[in-house]
């Protein structure tokens, strides 16, 4: 393939951190997990940083936390990855899936009459590196009718926070602004994705930041969540190798989900530049699809700015109108043809075996499928030359003007 799809960004510094880690001889979680924690909540404005081995189980692992189980309720969008709605799956908890709006975010008025008092959490999901619309959200669940209807279990958490949890699915958006606020503040929890294609990778990994409203003390929330996710053990690994530091105890039933200080290091040879070289070369990517569609009338670029906002350029989800499935399918051919890798984000989870298989319809989510049947994800990342985007956009053009007919 001429233009692969989402090569991961790995230069000197990257392969120097990660050496540095080999060469210590200690790999497993230790030093260069905290030091991604601090730069991560360094960046993000958030004190308390937990980093885990994935996304996924980061949502999990939350919301266990939080006492969501078996006959609770947990809403996310139809047009996420499904691992939004494993997560939620994995713990026993009941998925409610609503539509989207025009900007692949989740509908907040769709949330509103969602909500029952089996509902126990929200999972917003910043689509493309597109932040939600958190002040909607967060306006909603603090509403008095919405808040009526919360009834919590026996679980602490819920009796503290007394409604629902909103969990920001943040897997595309480090780096983005809403309202002049970088994420990781803008909900309770927000979950970062570090897996092999998002603009910060550790390989596989996924980050927590606490952003919990008094009385809760995020510093301990930090170190219980820390302790579930090495087994419930009272040390980790690195602390037990240190000389008389073998005692140590299990007092809770936890899980294995710690991040190896050899993925951080990989996060960190790239975090470090993520403004200086990641953000500023992923936006000249997009910037230059942007420029280029606006004078095709079959084109709808994604959202990437206004006012107090921006992306993390983290996809570009171009939408092609008026054309089928079927002639998207087609036009990805043609574009593939040309030597361009481009992609589909996402296969909406009602369409997908498990979840139909689960009785949920695609028909329900008229918005979810209008844009899933238009759209194609194109190439963005920092090594993307320009002559390399103007290859994809005219591989684009052709492909499109081909299959609806203006050739």
């Amino acid at each position: 393939m001429q233009i692969p799809f989402s090569p991961p960004y790995i230069d000197d510094d990257t392969i120097n951190e990660v050496t540095d880690t080999l060469k210590s001889g200690w790999i497993t979680t230790g030093p260069k997990v905290k030091l991604l924690e601090k730069e991560i909540g360094e960046y993000c404005n958030v004190p308390n940083v937990l980093a885990v081995n994935s996304a996924t189980s980061a949502l999990m692992l939350v919301m266990h936390w939080y006492g969501v189980t078996r006959g609770d309720e947990v809403i996310v969008p139809a047009y996420t990855y499904c691992a939004t709605a494993l997560a939620a799956m994995h713990i026993g908890a009941k998925v409610v899936m609503v539509d989207v709006k025009d900007d692949f975010t989740i509908d907040p008025e769709k949330i509103r009459a969602a909500i029952t008092p089996r509902t126990k959490a929200v999972i917003a999901v910043d689509f493309a590196g597109w932040p939600c619309d958190y002040n909607a959200i967060n306006a909603i669940l603090a509403d008095e009718l919405v808040a009526e209807k919360f009834a919590p279990s026996s679980n602490i958490q819920q009796q503290q926070l007394r409604r629902i949890l909103l969990i920001s699915d943040a897997a595309h958006s480090y780096g983005a602004k809403y309202n002049n606020r970088v994420t990781g503040t803008l909900a309770d929890i927000t979950v970062f994705s570090l897996h092999a294609v998002k603009n910060v990778t550790t390989a596989e990994g996924g980050v927590i930041c606490i952003n919990m409203p008094p009385p809760f003390n995020n510093a301990d929330i930090y170190s219980t969540l820390r302790l579930w996710s090495l087994n419930g053990q009272t040390k980790d690994a690195f602390s037990k190798s240190k000389a008389g530091g073998w005692r140590y105890d299990i007092v809770y039933p936890g899980f294995k989900m710690n991040m190896p200080d050899v993925l951080a290091a990989l996060g960190l040879g790239q975090i470090r530049k993520y403004d200086s070289v990641l953000l500023t070369e992923r936006r000249r990517v997009f910037n230059s699809y942007s420029e280029a569609f606006k004078k095709y009338p079959w084109a709808t670029p994604p959202p990437f700015n206004k006012q107090g906002y921006e992306s993390s350029y983290h996809l570009y989800p171009l939408i092609v109108q008026n054309i089928t499935e079927q002639q998207r399918d087609a036009v990805i051919d043609l574009i593939t043809e040309h030597g361009v890798a481009v992609n589909v984000h996402f296969i909406p989870m009602p369409m997908l075996t498990v979840f139909k298989n689960a009785g949920y319809n695609i028909n329900d989510y008229p918005k979810s499928y209008a844009l899933y049947s238009g759209e194609i994800s194109l190439p963005v990342y920092p090594q993307l030359t320009n002559s390399q985007c103007d290859t994809v956009i005219n591989a684009v053009v052709s492909a499109v003007n081909k299959v609806i007919g203006n050739d």
